[in-house]
């Protein structure tokens, strides 16, 4: 077995790194803070100086600063890039202070999970990396901020930097939520719209002859738009419903945004033509609609690469002792669908393990940290 001694030095490492684990994730950074999320990337920048590893941050306006930090940046042999993002979710002070709990077997907290877990796991697997020796490749340990938004906050300058970055690795390793026993390599993209619907306002005694309730046709347009779900395996998810001031009148102005799920491109033009049609309908006599797209982040399609990466690390799992992982076609977007249209091999999902990720449960095993940092080591190493 190649990596035995590898292996050991992570779980003489561990307990240390477990620690780290925690004290970034109670660096509340939720996306829009810039702050608190350049504050976490200060804390992985020193934890590599430390070690003496290059370092370049790349500052952006709204969005935290990216990072790219290297390990043998002079080795000869093509990069390795790892990569997580270091925004969450949730705005300070939901999950109580402190924010990061820990049991016998979990750990609990904003980002424990989705992503910073598996940034620990990384910088793990890069220290032992080190600590064995190893200068065969450089190592790119790519930091992204505003993952959590698709990129939106920085006008997708930090995606588009990762991709670049990226170009010319042997392999992308994404390390965002880890499935047991299953690797991602293919995910879903997701397009975000918003509907503005304009009616007549009057009192409600006075809306059958004078009112046009925008409430109303909103609520035929997604009941409508729901049944995307039913096409094709699409989903569709109607949120951030707004609309009325009193009870006792007919609104005249009403919005409601959503979000639909799609695996490729040809799906992705059929829900534009059909989000079109739906705005164009009116259901409601005097309402009228305009759509604008809000959101987009483009599906991780099928690439053969990546299933031959795929193939390559289970040949070296299995080879150090570790369970091979089938491949998986994720539901959410990630930024492993960008570097893959870059033409990189990547793989997504191989950081810790946990669950209720966007959510005010979400939770880490503590033993997958260790699990992940093998897992990265191990495809390091030997590919």
């Amino acid at each position: 077995m190649k990596c035995e001694k590898l292996f050991q030095i992570i779980d003489e490492l561990n307990e240390s790194y477990i620690d780290i684990w925690e004290d970034v994730c109670n660096i509340e950074s939720q996306t829009i803070d810039k702050a608190g999320v350049d504050e976490v990337g200060r804390y992985f920048i020193r934890l590599a100086e430390k070690h003496g590893w290059t370092i370049e941050t790349v500052p952006m306006e709204r969005a935290g600063d990216a990072v790219c930090i290297t390990m043998n940046p002079n080795a000869k042999g093509a990069p390795v890039s790892l990569s997580g993002h270091l925004d969450t979710v949730h705005p300070k002070g939901l999950f109580g202070y402190p924010p990061v709990k820990r049991d016998a077997e979990k750990i609990y907290g904003p980002g424990v999970a989705d992503c910073k877990g598996g940034v620990v796991a990384g910088f793990m697997a890069m220290d032992a990396l080190e600590r064995i020796g190893y200068t065969d490749r450089p190592i790119q340990m790519l930091l992204q901020t505003d993952e959590e938004v698709s990129s939106r906050l920085s006008d997708r300058k930090t995606i588009n930097y990762i991709c670049e970055k990226a170009k010319g690795s042997v392999c992308f390793l994404n390390l965002e939520t880890a499935l047991e026993g299953k690797l991602c390599v293919q995910r879903k993209g997701i397009i975000s719209y918003r509907f503005d619907v304009e009616g007549q306002e009057a009192h409600s005694s006075a809306c059958a002859t004078m009112g046009a309730n925008a409430i109303i046709e909103a609520a035929h347009k997604m009941l409508e738009l729901d049944q995307i779900k039913d096409a094709a395996g699409l989903t569709c998810n109607c949120a951030l419903i707004e609309g009325g001031k009193v009870l006792n009148t007919v609104p005249a102005h009403c919005t409601f945004s959503i979000n639909v799920r799609f695996a490729d491109s040809e799906q992705l033009a059929w829900i534009e033509n059909h989000v079109k049609e739906v705005a164009a309908r009116v259901y409601v006599p005097g309402t009228h609609t305009t759509v604008s797209r809000i959101g987009m982040r483009i599906a991780m399609e099928y690439a053969e690469r990546n299933y031959q990466l795929l193939d390559t690390m289970n040949r070296i799992f299995e080879e150090n002792g570790l369970t091979a992982l089938k491949a998986y076609k994720g539901k959410g977007g990630s930024d492993a669908a960008d570097v893959t249209a870059s033409g990189t091999p990547c793989v997504d999902s191989i950081g810790v393990k946990g669950g209720y990720v966007h959510s005010p449960g979400e939770y880490a095993w503590l033993t997958s940290l260790a699990e992940s940092a093998k897992r990265v080591g191990a495809v390091v190493y030997c590919i």
